[in-house]
């Protein structure tokens, strides 16, 4: 989690919401990713989303069996498909979304009896610094008036 976070304080030089993400498989980070939607001006483009891209090119496929997501919040409905689609077996998350959340505050896809493939849910670790983060962030936004 803590890589993950790296990666959410790496979102906030290009003015994105601080959110970052790690996928893990045999204890190696085989993919990363922060978000980038103000930078790219693309809405798909949540830390989850890039880090499961890139932990597909590194194993050349996109069945990922056998990993594990961290990431600093819990993932939205986009995000959470995303992982049931690629076959993630389990995420980890800090802080809970309950706005938007869709690994058990809003909606629970991950674990959705309807859906092919089913993820083991863990939240709560370290969510006190990944809640700081955004709450700094949030407040700064108001400051400037933006």
């Amino acid at each position: 989690m803590r890589e993950a976070l790296a990666e959410a304080r790496r979102a906030l030089e290009t003015g994105d919401v601080p959110i970052g993400a790690v996928i893990v498989k045999d204890q190696e980070i085989i993919g990363r990713g922060h978000n980038c939607k103000e930078a790219w001006q693309d809405p798909t483009a949540h830390a989850e989303m890039i880090a499961l891209r890139e932990a597909a090119r590194t194993l050349g496929s996109w069945r990922l069996a056998g990993t594990v997501l961290y990431v600093t919040l819990e993932p939205c409905p986009m995000c959470a498909g995303a992982l049931v689609q690629a076959r993630v077996d389990a995420v980890v998350f800090a802080a809970r979304d309950p706005k938007a959340g869709a690994v058990g505050s809003v909606y629970d896809l991950v674990r959705s009896p309807w859906l092919n493939h089913r993820l083991h849910v863990t939240s709560g670790i370290l969510e006190q610094e990944a809640r700081a983060l955004l709450q700094r962030f949030f407040q700064q936004k108001r400051e400037n008036g933006s």
